[in-house]
């Protein structure tokens, strides 16, 4: 009976488990959970920068060991020591441009109606890759003024100022009346008055000739004055045409200058006619004529963006282009949680709207500054894309960074001992700007 009474009763309640074991066993839950991030993480990143470490102590055969020697490398290697002076300009100029331009974009566009597609506009170049905007740059600063749009640009604008010369090629043929002088040409006698001159020259494709010009004829002789032609004294086929006279097919120099010289003083000058034809005073008589080298001047083909001198600024700017947006966007969106009372009242204290900038929305936003400065320095130790693709081959060595040097050791060269090097020395430059970020987040955090 009793133990049937005992197995009737119902069971008490559970001993409650320990504050221990609770806390070991969501331990070991959440160890699982992060495992697999664990292993990707050590797999990726640990084991990388490990090996690299490792890597970097021994000679370029993998076989000896060579010490420090890889690392005294980057101090002693002429290319290595360029791409750091250019990773130096890259981490000074290419985040403070960005950064200026993106709250200068943030301000302005912030009290007018089409702000919004202005910002996309600006913001446009992140959805492109590093690969695309390297290509697109390429062909923007092409020294061909028909192909690069800088250099289309800065000719116009040139051009418009000092306009080139139509004739840089032509010079004298055979049996010519005229002769170098200058950089120009000088008849090789006095001229008369009402005596007609030849200034016959060759050397300008017809393609090439003023859309202006005429045919050439032999100009009238005019008592008491100077007159002549200048013409391209060149017939297409072999024996047509005559040598030091106006043929049917050939076309006048139309604006060509001519000037009158005695003694080395310009007395007259004159420009040719759309049939070469030209007329000069009286004075002229007695002087010998001169063709300037004005007329002459090699037509202006732009700037050498991509030659040694210019080639980092440029690709720079190609950078500035592309990630401007994004810090326009981050400043934009610290500058809408600025309270507008502050602002409202330095105006009301009598502050202009540059002390208002200065002295209040500059303060205001130095946290964002600093998240949006610290990301593209981080970004621009890293630089390699743009630079490989934008500097073309005889000005690469120029333009070179870490990033391509330590591509061009491992890949290139085969000295991956020097290119493990140069990834923990990158590695390096990185930790203090990810330490000073991680410090001022901590900051934001506590306050």
């Amino acid at each position: 009976m009793a133990s049937a009474a005992a197995a009737g009763a119902s069971p008490g309640p559970a001993a409650p488990r320990s504050r221990k074991s609770v806390t070991g066993t969501r331990k070991a839950v959440a160890a699982l959970f992060l495992l697999p991030a664990l292993v990707l993480l050590g797999a990726l990143v640990v084991y990388p920068i490990g090996y690299s470490i490792v890597r970097s102590l021994y000679n370029a055969n993998g076989d000896g060991f060579a010490g420090i020697d890889n690392y005294k490398a980057i101090f002693t290697d002429d290319g290595i020591r360029t791409a750091l002076k250019n990773n130096v300009i890259w981490v000074v100029f290419a985040p403070a441009v960005s950064t200026a331009l993106g709250l200068v974009f943030a301000v302005l566009t912030e009290r007018v109606r089409w702000g919004t597609a202005f910002k996309l506009v600006v913001f446009m170049p992140m959805a492109i890759s590093m690969l695309a905007a390297g290509i697109i740059f390429r062909l923007v600063y092409d020294q061909d003024p028909d192909k690069g749009v800088a250099n289309a640009v800065w000719v116009g604008v040139h051009d418009t100022f000092a306009s080139s010369s139509a004739f840089p090629r032509a010079h004298p043929g055979r049996e010519s009346p005229l002769v170098p002088q200058g950089g120009g040409f000088l008849t090789r006698s006095a001229v008369r008055a009402g005596q007609p001159v030849a200034l016959p020259l060759v050397g300008v494709a017809p393609d090439q000739m003023p859309g202006d010009a005429e045919r050439a004829v032999a100009a009238k002789a005019e008592p008491g004055r100077i007159t002549g032609t200048t013409w391209q004294d060149f017939t297409r086929g072999k024996g047509v045409g005559r040598l030091g006279a106006p043929d049917p097919s050939e076309l006048g120099y139309a604006g060509m200058r001519i000037e009158a010289v005695k003694g080395g003083t310009v007395v007259a000058s004159a420009e040719a006619a759309a049939d070469g034809t030209f007329t000069l005073p009286a004075a002229a008589d007695g002087a010998r004529l001169r063709l300037p080298a004005s007329n002459f001047r090699e037509p202006y083909n732009g700037v050498d963006w991509l030659g040694p001198s210019l080639v980092t600024p440029a690709i720079i700017g190609s950078y500035v282009w592309m990630w401007a947006g994004f810090a326009m966007v981050l400043i934009a969106a610290g500058l809408a949680g600025v309270p507008r009372e502050l602002l409202e009242a330095a105006r009301v204290d009598g502050a202009n709207e540059w002390q208002v900038f200065r002295k209040v929305t500059v303060p205001l936003l130095a946290p964002v500054l600093a998240v949006v400065v610290v990301t593209l320095m981080i970004n621009v130790l890293k630089v390699f894309d743009l630079v490989y693709i934008i500097a073309p081959g005889s000005s690469q060595d120029d333009a070179n960074v870490l990033a391509l040097e330590l591509y061009r050791k491992g890949f290139a060269e085969g000295q991956p001992g020097i290119a493990s090097a140069i990834a923990v020395f990158l590695l390096l430059l990185v930790i203090p700007v990810m330490l000073f970020n991680i410090r001022r987040l901590r900051r934001e955090v506590r306050r």
